[in-house]
């Protein structure tokens, strides 16, 4: 460990030198990468299918940790690689107190796999076509990670003459992202999370199916693998790769492996001017702690299910699922956007979600004040926002709770429809062998829904003070030990309450316990 502490803080952080022995030990196993490295370029095309990557197949993590070992990667001595759910799950730990700003790992910079690598090595006569078709179908923005995939498939193709067989070998085969949802789990998703899974879907198509046959150095064994390798090399390269500041999307063998953290993350990633990749703790962390860094905004829960393919329970707020007819400049310039228009999981309401609601509402019954908001906004006047939002807040509070009801009623008609096939039971076989990611879709929509419910409830009237006898028309929800619905009551001339929805009876037609709480009237 002291070898690597002294390599990486001269490589990463800087003010320290190396002993030239220390230098010379790690430099040696750096170049000796870079000769096993030139195999790929003179090796010929041998058996890819040496890797299996059935959703059930073996990831062979202690082989890679040797090759990663071999090619010059340099670990603490508590860094761990912990193994779950019989191999699916893999990621990095310590079994050691480490103190801020330790060293955890080292990576040679000819072991890191990247887009700009990807596209200098790659990119040649024969791909005009194939990159008219990218750019063609919409997916110019996605030019680096495509690029970064056919790295990944020439690798694959290389079979075990690759120096990354190893580390490809070690990879999951076993995702619950967007691209692997079935048609049935789409239809149990939230309007929005149903909108970015199928972009995610029409993305992965795009990428890794009609443009992967227009590529020349791809053996057509392997564009048409019925395993297929395409869609895997995607799901690898849009889940393991990071972006840096200069616009690079680069795959770290072995940092790979850190887990994703909302409230805290205990490591920082950095690369020295030779590109040589280092991460160190951000605070002591104690032995047993997770080793984790940032994938994505933590309060976008629904895209990191869409894109990653998990649901982080941590996440303090969630996009509040509004989906304006048109987004014009001035609501970019108050903050519409997914990171920045949230409901938080205490109900409170992001300052950018009233003032879209205001905006909206000003629009259609008064412009001047409408154009009074945006000036405020712009000169940062504060008062003047503030009392526009006194001024207006029974119409706003109003819009924001008939979104919240109508969201509601969104959600709670997906969590039926895949409770209908038992989801609360992952070991229900129709669920099982059929769904098996609709579980994490339908906890995902509980925590939006629990959320959401949050919202409603510090911002609806005092529902203490509403008496039924007072309306003719009240809204009800229904809540037992297991589950809440929503009711619609109406008041009929003979002073009969008639409801629709809610819970119902129980299965044998006697009346179900269960709590009423009036959340409108009228």
């Amino acid at each position: 460990i002291k070898g690597l502490a002294i390599a990486c803080i001269s490589v990463c952080v800087g003010g320290f030198t190396p002993s030239s022995t220390d230098q010379t030990q790690f430099l040696s196993k750096h170049n000796h990468h870079q000769r096993l490295q030139t195999m790929l370029y003179s090796s010929p095309i041998v058996d890819y299918a040496a890797i299996d990557i059935a959703e059930d197949a073996t990831r062979e993590i202690s082989w890679m940790e040797r090759w990663a070992t071999e090619y010059g990667v340099q670990r603490s001595n508590g860094f761990k690689l912990v193994e779950e759910n019989k191999g699916k799950e893999v990621y990095a730990t310590t079994t050691q107190d480490m103190p801020g700003g330790s060293p955890v790992l080292i990576v040679p910079e000819s072991l890191i796999l990247s887009s700009n690598k990807a596209i200098a090595e790659l990119r040649g006569a024969g791909m005009e076509e194939a990159e008219k078709f990218v750019i063609g179908s919409g997916a110019e923005s996605e030019y680096r990670h495509w690029y970064l995939m056919l790295k990944i498939l020439k690798e694959i193709q290389n079979g075990r003459d690759s120096p990354w067989f190893h580390w490809l070998n070690s990879l999951p085969r076993y995702y619950s992202n967007a691209p692997s949802m079935t048609d049935f789990c789409l239809q149990c998703l939230p309007p929005l999370m149903r909108k970015l899974t199928g972009e995610e879907r029409e993305n992965q198509h795009r990428l890794s199916v009609e443009s992967i046959k227009m590529v020349p150095f791809l053996c057509d064994d392997l564009k048409y693998h019925p395993r297929d390798f395409c869609r895997w090399a995607y799901q690898i390269v849009y889940t393991r790769s990071i972006e840096t500041e200069d616009g690079d999307l680069r795959i770290v063998p072995m940092a790979d492996y850190f887990n994703h953290g909302s409230d805290y993350t205990e490591v920082q990633s950095s690369y020295d001017e030779a590109g040589n990749y280092c991460a160190y703790t951000l605070y002591d962390v104690p032995a047993g702690s997770p080793l984790r860094i940032s994938y994505a905004d933590p309060r976008n829960p629904s895209h990191l299910l869409a894109r990653y393919g998990f649901l982080d329970e941590e996440c303090p707020a969630t996009y509040c699922k509004l989906l304006p007819p048109t987004v014009n400049q001035d609501m970019i310039d108050l903050g519409y956007s997914f990171d920045r228009m949230l409901f938080y999981k205490t109900g409170e309401v992001a300052d950018e979600v009233w003032d879209i609601f205001l905006y909206q509402h000003l629009s259609a019954t008064n412009i001047d004040d409408q154009q009074a908001l945006m000036r405020a906004h712009r000169e940062e006047d504060y008062d003047t926002k503030l009392a526009l939002h006194e001024n207006y807040y029974s119409a706003t509070s109003a819009a924001l709770l008939e979104h919240v009801e109508s969201f509601m009623k969104d959600i709670d008609k997906v969590i039926k429809k895949a409770e209908t096939i038992g989801v609360s039971d992952p070991n229900t076989p129709y669920v099982k062998w059929e769904h098996p990611r609709l579980p994490l879709i339908h906890k995902h929509n509980l925590f939006v829904k629990e959320v959401f419910q949050n919202v409603r409830n510090r911002y609806s009237s005092n529902t203490e003070e509403v008496n039924w006898r007072e309306a003719t028309r009240v809204t009800v929800e229904e809540c037992d030990d297991t589950e809440c619905a929503l009711a619609e009551c109406v008041l009929d001339f003979q002073g009969n309450w008639l409801c629709e929805g809610g819970l119902g009876p129980n299965w044998d037609g006697s009346e179900r316990q269960k709590m009423q709480t009036v959340i409108a009237s009228e």
